[in-house]
């Protein structure tokens, strides 16, 4: 066999044949070869930067263990996500996690910046903090954002300082990108669920009513409310704020309360060293054993075990067999 071309077309002659075999390229940044991930954790560019030398148009690829994401401010284009092309206009996100092949068309106006990171270091950090996050990373996606949103006018302070930390080499340049790279999943994250909500009518009174159930439950949950008394002030009656709930949120309004406790739980036994006595007592249970028992039915876990799990991870080096299967994401 004999192998007349590189890269993205194979030309081989077999028992007098010619084979045409189509290669995905794999690349770190597009048209550069691809490096170990944790080489280069995370990289951050102006889309024109690296689509114009290529006349707009970035030909399918992937990157093996890394994630890029795309915040779209001026511009349109269509982008191909393994078989599925979509097209995008400004102002909107593109997230295309690691081992996805994907390509662009951009405009010629296109502008916005993209930061090219390694995806395990980032699931790593989330993973202790905001565990609910992970399956969002792993999936792509593209959505338009709404240019008057709070949580859309948070993104481009976000990705400038990414920016500055990307032209640093000093001390704790990689924590601090990265943990800048953790607030913008968390506001895309938030982006995703509000665009969600937004398909059954996000200006409904369904979607207000959940808002202000939520923001009562943020205020009280230590208080431990019985689900009567957030109705009560809602207007509605118990059974209906539970079919509310399951309705837009996909839960019923006692397992909302319960995960705002344990989500603060959690945040006490990782960031604090109080005794797991203190920490029952400040999220309002009388009794140590009952805290225990309601924090291993819903996490399974005791929590000197969650704890134990999490100072763990968070003291194991991210680096620490990376570049042995980083390939695996």
């Amino acid at each position: 066999m004999t192998i007349h071309a590189r890269y993205s077309t194979i030309r081989a002659s077999y028992k007098g044949s010619i084979l045409t075999i189509r290669v995905i390229p794999n690349y770190s940044l597009y048209g550069v070869q691809a490096q170990p991930g944790w080489q280069s954790w995370f990289d951050f560019e102006w889309i024109p930067q690296r689509s114009r030398p290529y006349n707009w148009k970035i030909r399918p690829h992937k990157h093996d263990a890394l994630i890029q994401i795309l915040y779209l401010t001026q511009g349109s284009g269509e982008v191909l996500i393994d078989h599925s092309r979509t097209f995008f206009k400004a102002p909107c996100l593109v997230w295309i996690p690691a081992q996805t092949v994907h390509g662009f068309n951009f405009s010629e106006d296109v502008d916005g910046p993209v930061i090219t990171a390694a995806q395990r270091p980032l699931e790593s950090m989330i993973g202790v903090a905001s565990p609910e996050l992970l399956n969002k990373l792993r999936k792509p996606v593209v959505f338009a954002l709404d240019g008057a949103s709070d949580h859309a006018g948070y993104l481009m302070p976000l990705f400038l300082a990414v920016e500055r930390e990307a032209h640093l080499q000093t001390v704790g340049q990689l924590t601090a990108g990265m943990a800048l790279l953790a607030a913008i999943c968390i506001q895309m994250a938030r982006l995703t669920r509000i665009n969600e909500v937004s398909a059954t009518n996000v200006h409904s009174r369904k979607y207000s009513q959940i808002e202000k159930f939520r923001s009562m439950v943020d205020e009280n949950f230590k208080k431990h409310l019985p689900i009567t008394d957030y109705a009560g002030q809602l207007g509605i009656t118990p059974g209906q704020l539970s079919r509310l709930c399951r309705e837009v949120l996909g839960m019923s309004s006692l397992d909302i309360v319960n995960a705002r406790v344990i989500h603060e739980a959690q945040r006490l036994l990782v960031y604090t060293g109080n005794s797991i006595k203190q920490i029952a007592y400040a999220l309002g249970f009388a009794d140590e054993t009952y805290f225990c028992r309601f924090f291993r039915k819903h996490t399974a876990l005791s929590p000197r075990e969650f704890r134990a799990k999490a100072m763990e991870t968070m003291l194991t080096p991210v680096s620490a067999g990376v570049g042995e299967d980083m390939h695996q994401i």
